[in-house]
C-alpha cells in the first residue's frame, strides 16, 4: 500500500573500430543510451553514448550536473542511477556534496532539473524507487540520507538520515530492493551487509547489521524476484541471498570463488539467469549461472579480459540482455562485449571515455 502511495508521488556482434580519440565507426540506428559520470573536479558531468542495435557505441553529448566531482574514481557501484521507468537519471557530486537529477528524453538526451544536498560530505552511491531517493555517504562516520523526487525535483527530507554500522566501514553501494521495501548497503571494511526497512512514506528505519558470507562485500545487484547477489573482493567471489520483508538476509550460495582477483562490481542480465563480476585487479570478467532457487554456480571464471592493467570498474547489461558494457579506468574507455550462452562473452571493441575520474555506468 505504502509503495502505491510513493509511486503516486512521482512521477551477430559487429566490430567497433576506433578512428581517433572519441570517434567510432558504428551503425546509425539508435537502440538506447549508455551513461557514465566524468567526476571532474572542475565541473562534474554525465557523458552520454548512443547505443546501437549491434551493441556498438558512439559519443552523443556531455551534460553538466551543476556540481563538482573529485577528479579521481569513486571506486563505488551506483554513482549514477536510472529510475525504473527510465525517465529520471541521478548522479552524485562527490566534490560539492550534492546529487543532481536529470529528465531523460525518449532519444536519451538529458535535461538538468534540480540539485539537492546529499546529506553528507562524500556521496558515492545513489538509488531511486518511485518518488524516493537515498544517497550513501562515505565521509566521516558515513550515513544514508533520504530525499523525495517530484518529476525530478529533489527535496532533502529532514530526519531521513540513518547511520551505517560504525565509522570507517568503507561503504561501497546503496540500492533499493525491487519492491522498495528494503535498502541495502555493503560495507567492505567491516565485512557487513546493512539493511534498512523502508516504512510508511519512505522513511528508512534503523540499520540492521548482518555479517557478509565472505570478506570485503563490494558491489551487488538484485534480480527481479528480489534476491541479492553480492561480490566479495577479498577472495574474488559472489554470494547470493534471499531478503526478507524486514530486511533479514539469508545466504543461498555462499562465496562461490571465480579464480580471479578482486571481484568488485556486479551486473545481472534482465532475465535474471546470469551474473557477471568485474574483477578489478586481474582485469577480467567472470560469469555465474543463476538457478531457479537463487543459487549460483560458476560458468566461466575467465569469461573475458579487458586488457592487462586496465582496471575495470562499474558495468551494466543492456535492457535487451545482449551486451555488457564495462568501464576501464586506467585506459579511460568503455569496453563492449556481446553476451552468449552459458555466460560467454565476445569482445566487440572499445570507445574512448577520456575522463580521469570516470565513475558509474548505466545502460538504458
Amino acid at each position: 500500500m505504502h509503495h502505491r502511495l510513493i509511486a503516486a508521488l512521482t512521477i551477430t556482434a559487429a566490430t567497433l573500430t576506433i578512428a581517433g580519440p572519441g570517434t567510432v565507426a558504428a551503425s546509425s540506428d539508435h537502440a538506447g543510451t549508455v551513461y557514465i559520470e566524468t567526476n571532474a573536479a572542475s565541473g562534474n558531468a554525465v557523458a552520454a553514448y548512443q547505443r546501437h542495435a549491434d551493441g556498438t557505441l558512439s559519443w552523443s553529448a556531455d551534460y553538466a550536473t551543476g556540481g563538482t566531482g573529485t577528479g579521481a574514481g569513486l571506486a563505488s557501484q551506483g554513482s549514477i542511477a536510472l529510475s525504473a521507468d527510465g525517465r529520471t537519471l541521478l548522479a552524485v557530486n562527490a566534490g560539492s556534496n550534492d546529487v543532481s537529477a536529470f529528465a531523460v528524453a525518449r532519444d536519451g538526451s538529458l535535461q538538468l532539473v534540480s540539485r539537492a544536498s546529499a546529506g553528507g560530505s562524500d556521496p558515492i552511491s545513489v538509488t531511486i524507487h518511485g518518488g524516493l531517493v537515498y544517497v550513501l555517504d562515505a565521509g566521516g562516520a558515513g550515513n544514508i540520507a533520504g530525499l523525495f523526487s517530484f518529476g525530478g525535483h529533489l527535496f532533502a527530507v529532514p530526519g531521513w538520515t540513518q547511520p551505517l554500522s560504525g565509522s570507517a566501514t568503507s561503504p561501497e553501494q546503496i540500492a533499493f530492493s525491487p519492491d522498495g521495501r528494503v535498502l541495502v548497503v555493503t560495507e567492505k571494511g567491516a565485512n557487513e551487509i546493512v539493511t534498512y526497512r523502508v516504512g510508511w512514506f519512505g522513511r528508512a528505519g534503523a540499520p540492521d547489521v548482518q555479517a557478509s558470507a565472505g570478506a570485503a562485500p563490494y558491489g551487488f545487484a538484485f534480480d527481479g524476484r528480489g534476491r541479492l547477489f553480492v561480490s566479495e573482493a577479498a577472495t574474488s567471489a559472489l554470494s547470493s541471498y534471499t531478503v526478507g520483508r524486514t530486511g533479514a538476509i539469508t545466504a543461498v550460495s555462499a562465496s562461490v570463488v571465480n579464480g580471479q582477483l578482486a571481484a568488485c562490481w556486479v551486473a545481472l542480465t534482465p532475465n535474471g539467469r546470469e551474473a557477471f563480476t568485474i574483477d578489478a585487479h586481474s582485469s577480467t570478467i567472470s560469469s555465474y549461472a543463476i538457478h531457479a532457487d537463487g543459487s549460483i554456480t560458476l560458468d566461466q571464471g575467465l569469461a573475458a579480459g579487458t586488457g592487462t592493467g586496465t582496471a575495470p570498474l562499474d558495468a551494466s547489461v543492456s535492457p535487451d540482455g545482449r551486451d555488457l558494457y564495462v568501464l576501464t579506468s586506467a585506459t579511460q574507455q568503455i569496453s563492449v562485449f556481446a553476451i552468449g550462452s552459458h555466460g560467454s562473452l565476445t569482445a566487440i571493441g572499445t570507445i574512448s571515455a577520456p575522463f580521469a575520474g570516470l565513475s558509474g555506468l548505466v545502460a538504458r
